[in-house]
């Protein structure tokens, strides 16, 4: 893999990214020693979906719908 310092790599950006989108990834070195490695980015990486990211893990009664339905009703109308 070429190595190419820190100067001659801003001022032949371009034609190093053409190169990469080529296939042809480098390394960026100051005073000789490696700093960055160069690589085409691939597609970005879509984020994972959260929906059903608990399935499994709880369980909801089938009468969660009327848990506790007489308290929430005297909340809202009193002691008829």
């Amino acid at each position: 893999m070429r190595v190419v310092n820190v100067h001659h790599a801003k001022t032949h950006l371009s034609r190093l990214l053409r190169e990469v989108a080529a296939g042809e990834p480098f390394i960026i070195a100051r005073a000789g020693k490696p700093v960055a490695k160069v690589v085409a980015a691939d597609s970005p990486v879509p984020l994972k979906s959260r929906i059903g990211f608990i399935k499994g893990e709880v369980a909801i009664p089938d009468d969660f719908d009327g848990i506790a339905a007489e308290e929430i009703e005297k909340l809202f109308y009193g002691d008829e």
